[in-house]
């Protein structure tokens, strides 16, 4: 079964990459997209070389709040897990060899909800800052990252929800996220934190 699976999924992608590849951005050399749930502003998505994409993920990058300009850049070697939605509707940026879990969130902007006489589904796009996840950062499942930063080599564990700006080299966890542990490279050893990402004394 686990063979057959793997042979369609590379002729999905082989598939996907003949027929849709020329409507990116960029699309790199062995740059691989499974059965995508959707695809919205693929002239704004920029995929390195390396990429894989797994199935169900929706990739977006529409300037739905304004943006003169609006892209999603997966840089090289990045592995995005399934069912992830990522929508830039300015500009996110995934540096190298980021991974994604399965059900990961990223966007740079969330609806509108204070007006409380209109539904929010008919209340405008408001955009948040642009969005970087640092280079060798692990997303667990069911991540959700609105309008924040993240930086190198954190882990960021399952469920959590990243609203504010995460320094390099932490574990984050919770829901709004907070700092556990972080890198100390004086001792080149993990320490554990207080949530504001100071050392416990």
């Amino acid at each position: 079964m686990m063979f057959h699976l793997r042979v369609l999924m590379f002729i999905q992608s082989r598939l996907f990459r003949l027929l849709y590849s020329w409507r990116f951005g960029s699309f790199g050399s062995g740059t691989i997209v499974v059965s995508p749930i959707a695809i919205e502003g693929a002239q704004n998505i920029h995929l390195a070389e390396d990429v894989f994409v797994a199935a169900q993920t929706c990739l977006a990058a529409m300037p739905y709040t304004g943006a003169k300009s609006c892209s999603l850049v997966i840089e090289k070697g990045c592995r995005i897990g399934r069912f992830n939605h990522i929508y830039a509707t300015d500009r996110i940026v995934l540096q190298e060899h980021v991974l994604t879990a399965n059900g990961v969130y990223i966007s740079d902007n969330q609806h509108d909800y204070r007006n409380t006489e209109i539904p929010i589904l008919l209340q405008p796009i408001l955009q948040r800052k642009p969005v970087t996840i640092g280079s060798g950062t692990w997303l667990g499942h069911n991540v959700c990252v609105m309008g924040a930063s993240i930086g190198r080599n954190c882990a960021v564990g399952a469920n959590a929800v990243v609203i504010n700006d995460i320094p390099d080299y932490c574990v984050v966890v919770g829901a709004p996220a907070r700092i556990i542990r972080r890198y100390d490279s004086e001792s080149r050893t993990w320490k554990s934190t207080r949530s504001d990402g100071n050392w416990l004394d």
